[in-house]
């Protein structure tokens, strides 16, 4: 039974995916390990989809090798194809049959696989269950919301009790709040069953509420793997400060333990090793605002209330300051009012032009 928490790998050793002279993937390396719930996190055509599809067998490496636990399952020589993998997919779309019930949609890849009826219903009251679906096993699809629907394409690919766990992209077509309680709902089916799962997403809120590490990809590139707390407090570059969260980017110079932040006359106090033009990565919530005379002095110019938090622009010399501040602050601070910041946190960067070029990404 799914229970018994069916765990599996994945190793991908130097896996490159070529489409013609399109080069889609590069020097892909690294292990999943069993139980984690790993994201491949980037924009747009950075190649997540393809290494979750090649996992699965429908894509093949150019070159390479994949292993799932300790099977090769693809190489320059030897491939799997999908159905003997183990592997269970949710794809962006639902992909239920609209002609058949919500209990007949998750028993499929059992009867084709020819499984007794008993086992069949045993197996597919369990995993509707898991996915608290049991009392709409006679409904259709067209009867069932889309959170509800892709529930039923969840179920499907679990009741086969995979050895691994493939989703792509498979909150996409859901409202903002439907999104937020699927994330919770897949993490903690996930947590209880103890199986590992490799999450394509675009969605860098999906990959920190979900992952135990993130990969996130620009142009076929893994630009930085790690924890979400890692990649987020201690970014590589300045594509990854650039993709997860919200940051302005302040060109400067350091020299003297100081940091001269070009168009104004503030001094940023710095004791790292960077010298010359910098690139000054500030994430707005490390800025603290008030109407003090201690900090960096800047005057209002927008402040835009969004319930839990406001989001102000603030004036410094030449250079604009995003700060985001508590919701019930908004009415504290108005265009127009001097204020008074306070960086609790920068990250500084080489200003050697590649700024321009990390932060492209594909369409």
């Amino acid at each position: 039974m799914i229970e018994e928490k069916i765990m599996s790998s994945v190793t991908i050793r130097n896996v490159t995916k070529a489409f013609g002279t399109n080069l889609i993937l590069s020097q892909f390396d690294e292990q999943f390990k069993d139980g984690e719930f790993v994201t491949l996190l980037g924009p747009s055509g950075c190649g997540k989809t393809t290494m979750l599809r090649m996992i699965a067998g429908f894509e093949k490496p150019t070159s390479g090798e994949i292993y799932i636990d300790e099977t090769l399952v693809s190489s320059d020589k030897v491939f799997m194809p999908p159905e003997k993998r183990g592997v269970g997919m949710v794809f962006q779309s639902y992909a239920v049959w609209p002609h058949m019930d919500v209990f007949d949609n998750v028993a499929y890849p059992l009867s084709i696989a020819k499984v007794d009826k008993a086992t069949i219903e045993k197996k597919v009251a369990h995993v509707l269950d898991i996915v608290h679906l049991s009392q709409y096993a006679k409904r259709y699809p067209n009867q069932l919301s889309g959170g509800q629907q892709q529930r039923v394409a969840l179920a499907r690919a679990l009741v086969a009790e995979p050895k691994l766990l493939l989703l792509d992209e498979p909150l996409s077509n859901l409202d903002a709040k439907l999104r937020e309680s699927m994330r919770f709902e897949i993490k903690e089916i996930q947590r209880n069953l103890g199986i590992t799962v490799v999450y394509v997403t675009h969605d860098q809120t999906e990959a920190m509420a979900m992952s135990d590490r993130v990969f996130l990809i620009n142009r076929g590139i893994v630009q930085q793997k790690g924890s979400p707390e890692e990649i987020y407090r201690q970014p590589v570059n300045q594509f990854v400060a650039d993709f997860l969260g919200k940051v302005d980017f302040l060109k400067g110079v350091a020299e003297d333990n100081v940091i001269s932040l070009t168009g104004t006359d503030v001094m940023l106090p710095y004791a790292g090793d960077k010298k010359g033009a910098v690139e000054v990565a500030v994430r707005p919530e490390n800025i603290t605002m008030s109407k003090g005379e201690e900090g960096i002095q800047g005057t209002v110019t927008a402040g835009y209330y969004l319930g839990d938090t406001s989001d102000y622009r603030v004036a410094v010399g030449g250079i604009s300051f995003r700060v985001i501040a508590a919701g019930n602050a908004f009415g504290e601070f108005k265009p127009g009012d001097k204020v008074s910041l306070k960086l609790s946190n920068f990250i500084v960067y080489d200003d050697d032009g590649s700024l321009k070029e990390q932060l492209k990404i594909q369409t």
